[in-house]
């Protein structure tokens, strides 16, 4: 099966429609740096952000900026990097669940509308489950696969040898699937706001 090829905008555009049956705001930007400026656009001044380890995160320019410190928002990622006390920095870590606002990826997304991901620890997933109120997703349109099936297949025969290589390369550890979420559904009466930024470039695994 074919894991990097870009779907025509129809099927995008079908997904987009099938996330708002799931509650779910699908964006579809064409570039990298249209997905930053929406992201920009999104977040306002003063808000707390926390944000997952991503490869998209880092190849749009994200990282870079949140870095940067040029945005007005409270980053909670630098303020945990930043403290050298290994307990305080946990309490931090866990503190950060709590952020205005959750940024990542997804390792696929079926056509239906599901979206997969999964976690070698399991930090990201309170912030994606419950805690933030807001959740911004920036996902290649690379990453849509046919069925929720094809998605899970995605991520077993093709993200994890991947960032597998990876991890081994930068750590000399590799990784597993250790938990594994499918968001098939935001409840309204959570009042939280979930969003996917469809970016039509190839990013990320």
């Amino acid at each position: 099966m074919e894991y990097t090829t870009l779907p025509p905008r129809a099927t995008v555009e079908r997904l987009v429609a099938n996330l708002k049956e799931r509650n779910i705001e699908g964006i579809i930007v064409e570039t990298k740096e249209d997905a930053l400026a929406k992201i920009k656009e999104l977040i306002p001044q003063g808000a707390s952000v926390m944000n997952g380890a991503s490869r998209t995160l880092d190849e749009i320019g994200f990282i870079e900026y949140l870095k940067s410190g040029n945005h007005g928002w409270d980053n909670l990622h630098a303020a945990i990097l930043a403290e050298k006390d290994p307990a305080k920095q946990a309490q931090l870590r866990k503190q950060s669940v709590l952020s205005d606002y959750y940024l990542g990826s997804v390792h696929a997304l079926a056509e239906t509308g599901e979206l997969v991901i999964a976690s070698n620890t399991g930090s990201q997933l309170p912030h994606i489950v419950f805690t933030s109120p807001n959740l911004i997703f920036v996902v290649s349109t690379q990453k849509i696969m046919p069925t929720l099936a094809d998605a899970q297949k995605r991520l077993r025969e093709h993200v994890v040898p991947l960032e597998d290589k990876r991890m081994m390369a930068v750590y000399n550890v590799g990784t597993h699937i250790s938990k594994e979420l499918i968001f098939h559904y935001e409840h309204p009466m959570m009042g939280r706001k979930v969003r996917v930024l469809f970016v039509n470039e190839k990013l990320g695994f």
